[in-house]
This record gives C-alpha cells, structure tokens and sequence, in this order.
C-alpha cells in the first residue's frame, strides 16, 4: 500500500469563505501514483471544514445563508474565554472537517458535478489542511 501526505495553508482575507480545492486535491492524487484507493481531505483546524457539493455561486450563497441561520453570530457562553468564534465552531460542526473520497484508476472518483471545498469559518489567519491519499 502506497500513502502520500500534502499539507495546504489558507490565509483567508475575509471571516467566512469557501474555496475550490478540488484540483489541489487531484494534484496530490496524481503525485502518488495511487490507482485504486482513497484520499482524505481534512482541515486541521476546529473552527474549518471540507465538504463536497455543487461548485455553484448561487449555491454557495445558500449553503452560508444556511449555516448563519443555523449558527449565527451571536454571544456563546464559549466567547467568556476571550474568543469571539463560537458561531466557526458549530458551523464547522454542521459541514463536518473531512471528507473522504474514492481514487479508480488514478484519478478522483467524484460525480458529475462534485467538487471538494474548504470552508473558512474564522478566517484572517493561517489555517492548515492536510490531504492524504492512500491506496495501491
């Protein structure tokens, strides 16, 4: 069994963003040389996730509608620690930090409109993601 380990830093410029990672991902697949396997993609930060939809700007929009709705900013008993981050962390929550995902002949096994994304909830800091492919 082959493994192959990439880390990935984001220095967002905004609080909240999601960005396409979905070639970086393949990047690190082809480098391994990995035919039949798979690859996880996970942020290694509490107040982050990864996630795979629909690379759709309307969409985008929606899902963090949804997830302010669901997780609004707002006075969590967690900001008495001195952070003011406590609507990142449930919001990392609900869009989960890792995903993973099938590798068939070399290459991401993904559907037709599949695409992988790191989510940025308490951004305007560097933040890691790790992406490790395993496999044969």
């Amino acid at each position: 069994m082959k493994f192959h380990t990439e880390y990935k830093t984001f220095n967002t410029t905004k609080k909240r963003e999601y960005i396409r990672i979905t070639d970086d991902v393949a990047k690190a697949v082809s480098k391994s040389e990995v035919r039949e396997g798979m690859v996880l993609v996970s942020a290694m930060h509490i107040t982050a996730g990864v996630f795979v939809n629909d690379w759709e700007d309307g969409l985008l929009h929606d899902i963090d509608d949804w997830l302010e709705k669901q997780a609004p900013f707002a006075d969590y008993r967690h900001h008495r620690s001195g952070e003011t981050n406590g609507d990142a962390h449930l919001k990392s929550m609900l869009v989960h930090h890792q995903v993973v995902v099938p590798i068939t002949g070399g290459r991401l096994d993904l559907g037709p409109w599949q695409q992988i994304f790191y989510a940025e909830f308490d951004g305007c800091r560097s933040k890691r993601l790790i992406i490790k492919v395993m496999g044969e």
